[in-house]
């Protein structure tokens, strides 16, 4: 018997591949949508600045009072660059436009900058949460129930008016300038985020290390196509291709010419 493969050790619930599971911060979220933002405001207050391990961006730690009973509500928000302890935050139709404020999109003016940005009303943010990234407002329809939005990776997409956002860029957008000087750090960035690093390539390793080790040249020496019911181990190379080899047939030669008197 070989070795067990990196393949198969990633199917076990610990070790180096066990998901994280940080407790010390909340999950960085929105408020539920509800009747006060819908129709006003809720006004709340920076309290701490907190790290997330795993994210380059800090999260602030918002205090709300709770519209509808007697107490306060804390949130912890993705923080925008120039956000500071004891802001006031205002989430709703009508606040005002600064930065760190939550409105629906389609209340925002055109070329603003947003981040955190929801794909549907109330799913309490998806898209620009990475450090130092953005959106940006192209355009709103005249009823006002679509906006088009330019999205970090330059694709553009149309979503709800009524989808919230926070106004300004995400915070640390410098973190990426800062060298990394050594392997350890690496290691430790990547296991923070759930990642293997390094990656050996199959082909690198000896025969019972892995199903594309050993030769006398580093070559798989078989189709490098799996099932995609193969299990772990077996499951290397492509995933479930559909065919393999040249393509053959169904082209037509340009200097062939063609008989049109048929």
């Amino acid at each position: 018997m070989g070795r067990v493969i990196r393949a198969q050790r990633k199917g076990r619930p610990h070790g180096i591949f066990r998901s994280l599971n940080h407790k010390r911060v909340a999950p960085p979220k929105f408020r539920h949508l509800d009747f006060a933002e819908r129709n006003g405001y809720v006004k709340g207050v920076i309290r701490e600045l907190h790290h997330d391990p795993g994210r380059g961006a800090p999260l602030v730690e918002v205090k709300f009072r709770n519209p509808y009973r007697y107490k306060h509500d804390t949130e912890h928000f993705i923080a925008a660059e120039g956000m500071y302890s004891g802001q006031y935050v205002y989430c709703g139709s009508k606040a005002h436009l600064a930065i760190g404020n939550i409105l629906p999109i389609n209340r925002i003016p055109e070329g603003t900058v947003v981040c955190n940005v929801e794909i549907n009303p109330g799913d309490r943010g998806r898209y620009a949460r990475t450090s130092g990234v953005s959106a940006t407002i192209i355009g709103h329809s005249e009823d006002g129930l679509r906006t088009r939005i330019k999205l970090p990776s330059g694709s553009r997409k149309t979503i709800d008016g009524e989808c919230r956002a926070m106004i300004g860029l995400v915070a640390s957008g410098g973190i990426t300038e800062k060298p990394i000087l050594k392997a350890g750090n690496q290691y430790h960035k990547y296991a923070r985020k759930k990642k293997v690093w390094p990656v050996v390539r199959g082909v690198a390793m000896n025969p019972v290390e892995h199903p594309h080790g050993g030769g006398n040249q580093q070559h798989i020496g078989f189709a490098s196509t799996s099932n995609k019911y193969a299990p772990p181990g077996q499951k290397v190379g492509l995933r479930a291709a559909r065919r393999t080899g040249l393509v053959r047939g169904g082209r037509t030669d340009k200097n062939k010419e063609v008989n049109t008197d048929k």
